[in-house]
C-alpha cells in the first residue's frame, strides 16, 4: 500500500529520540508523505527545519486553539509572513492547524472565532487549503466556512460529526481526516459514520503522537501505524486496505496538488 499520513506533529519532543529511524520505518510501511501541523508561533521554525531536512515531509503553518492563550497579535502578522516568504514552495502546502476547540470550557469562543477567521482569510488570499481542528463545534465551524467559501478547501481532521455535517463539510469543498478514534469499539456512532462515507470524502491520517488506534493502546502515536488504520477503517467501511489506501492517497494528492 501506498499511503500519506495528512496529519502529524513529528516535530514534537515526543520523537527526539528516533525521528530518523521511524520515518525510514514508516517509509518502508508503504506510507511516503507525510504532512507536518504547526500550532503556535514557537514551533514553525523548528518544523520547517525538519520538513526540509527530511525526504517525502511537507509542511503547514498555523495557531491552534487549544495554544490560545500563548498566541499573541503579532503572530498573525508573522503567520502571513511565513505564508508570503514560502508562497510557491513545493514543501508548504496549507495553513494549519487552525479551527474551534468548544471541548475545553476555558478557552474563550469569541477569540477563537476572530482567530479562525484571520486565519481563513490567510488561506484565501495564499490559496492554500486549511487543516481544521473541530472539537463539539461543527455548527459554528460549518457555519464559518460557508462564509469564508474557500477556493481550495482543506481537511476537517479527526472527523467526528454526523453523515449530514459530512454532507456539508463536503459540499463546502472539504475532505474528512480518520484516523485511530474510529478503530476503538466503543466509539460505535463515529463507526457507523465512517460505514456511510463515499471513498471521496476521505483522507488517512493519524495525528502523531496523539490519538492512538486501538491497536496500539497507550502508545504514542506514530505513523508507522497508519497500515494498521486504513485496514482497520476499510473493514468498516466493507472494502479492501489496498481500496482506501489508493482512495485516500489519490484524496490528498488532489488536494495538495501532489502527482
Amino acid at each position: 500500500m501506498r499511503l500519506i499520513d495528512t496529519h502529524t506533529h513529528l516535530d514534537f519532543p515526543d520523537f527526539d529520540a528516533d525521528r530518523t529511524e521511524l520515518l525510514v520505518r514508516s517509509r518502508d510501511l508503504g506510507v511516503e508523505k507525510l504532512l507536518v501541523l504547526g500550532v503556535y508561533h514557537a514551533n514553525w521554525q523548528r518544523l520547517w527545519d525538519l520538513v526540509q531536512r527530511e525526504d517525502g515531509l511537507y509542511a503547514a503553518f498555523g495557531l491552534h486553539p487549544v495554544y490560545l492563550l500563548q498566541h499573541r497579535p503579532e503572530h498573525l502578522s508573522e503567520l502571513r509572513n511565513w505564508l508570503h516568504r514560502l508562497a510557491g514552495h513545493p514543501r508548504c502546502c496549507a495553513v494549519g492547524e487552525i479551527g474551534l476547540d468548544y471541548f475545553l470550557e476555558q478557552l474563550d469562543r469569541t477569540a477563537q472565532q476572530a482567530l479562525f477567521e484571520a486565519q481563513l482569510q490567510l488561506a484565501a488570499e495564499f490559496e492554500l487549503p486549511a487543516l481544521i481542528h473541530v472539537r463539539r463545534a461543527h455548527a459554528a465551524t460549518i457555519a464559518t466556512l460557508k462564509r469564508a467559501r474557500l477556493t481550495r478547501g482543506g481537511i476537517i481532521h479527526a472527523f467526528a460529526g454526523s453523515v449530514e455535517e459530512a454532507r456539508e463539510y463536503l459540499k463546502l469543498g472539504f475532505k474528512l481526516g480518520l484516523g485511530g478514534a474510529p478503530t476503538w469499539p466503543q466509539a460505535k456512532r463515529l463507526r457507523q459514520v465512517v460505514g456511510q462515507l463515499p471513498l471521496e470524502a476521505i483522507v488517512l491520517e493519524t495525528d502523531a503522537p496523539d490519538m492512538a488506534p486501538a491497536m496500539h493502546p497507550k502508545q504514542r502515536n506514530s505513523p508507522e501505524h497508519l497500515p494498521t488504520i486504513c485496514t482497520a477503517l476499510a473493514e468498516l467501511m466493507a472494502i479492501t486496505p489496498a481500496e482506501l489506501a489508493a482512495a485516500s492517497s489519490r484524496n490528498a494528492a488532489e488536494l495538495f496538488g501532489w502527482d
